[in-house]
């Protein structure tokens, strides 16, 4: 019989929802990481068995990527967490997104300050996209009322090194070339914030979320504030 699992991320814990295939009744634990706020959660398939990743932010301990291997019976965390090169400038203060990519063991983080990440053994440590961070619009991005924060990491399904983000504020940007450039991907995605005659700016967009359509992974929906376009 096939199980479902649900992660929910809360501001003070985590807590797991057990079901079966048909999703009618369901059994909860938690909190795990009481009173902590998490903000992204992931269960990856790909492996051998289930790997729970989730990324807390305590005020005392600071952000980090938790991994469970029993389906939340107990968790481990990379020592290091994910930090920031000693050569820049940044701090992270919370991991917003993290989503498997379309290679077997790789996981992208999104984080705040805006920043992706990269793992290549499933979530136990983290590089910086330097493509992206050393980006030189990144000065120019400023934080929404949320903050800035990469909230939406895209791999393509089938093309390993095609993957688009999006943050805000900033926009949308995009790799071709498994993260050595990124280029905006903003147009046609209006910035109503901006007067009249200026509201179609190459990056600055406060893109909320990102998403692929289900069978056409080329086809992609961003969410702005008061509008909803289909962009390419």
């Amino acid at each position: 019989m096939t199980s479902t699992v649900l992660m929910v991320g809360t501001r003070k814990g985590l807590w797991i929802g057990r079901s079966d295939e048909h999703r009618e009744d369901w059994t909860w634990s938690g909190p795990e990481f009481d009173m902590e706020e998490i903000y992204s959660c992931l269960v990856d398939t790909r492996g051998n068995s289930p790997r729970l990743l989730a990324g807390a932010a305590s005020s005392w301990l600071g952000p980090k990527v938790s991994r469970s291997e029993d389906l939340g019976e107990t968790w481990q965390s990379t020592p290091e967490g994910i930090r920031f090169p000693d050569d820049t400038d940044g701090s992270v203060e919370r991991i917003w997104q993290l989503v498997a990519g379309s290679e077997r063991d790789v996981v992208y983080a999104g984080t705040e300050p805006g920043a992706v990440w990269r793992s290549t053994d499933r979530g136990e440590t983290f590089t910086l996209e330097r493509g992206l961070w050393d980006h030189p619009h990144r000065p120019e991005w400023a934080a929404g009322f949320g903050g800035q924060a990469f909230h939406t990491v895209l791999p393509h399904p089938t093309d390993d090194a095609s993957v688009l983000a999006a943050l805000s504020t900033g926009g949308v940007y995009a790799t071709q070339d498994g993260g050595a450039s990124w280029q905006p991907r903003n147009c046609g995605i209006r910035a109503e914030f901006l007067p009249e005659g200026e509201q179609y700016p190459e990056f600055g967009q406060c893109v909320h979320k990102v998403t692929r359509h289900a069978s056409r992974p080329e086809r992609l929906y961003a969410q702005n504030p008061r509008r909803g376009l289909p962009i390419r």
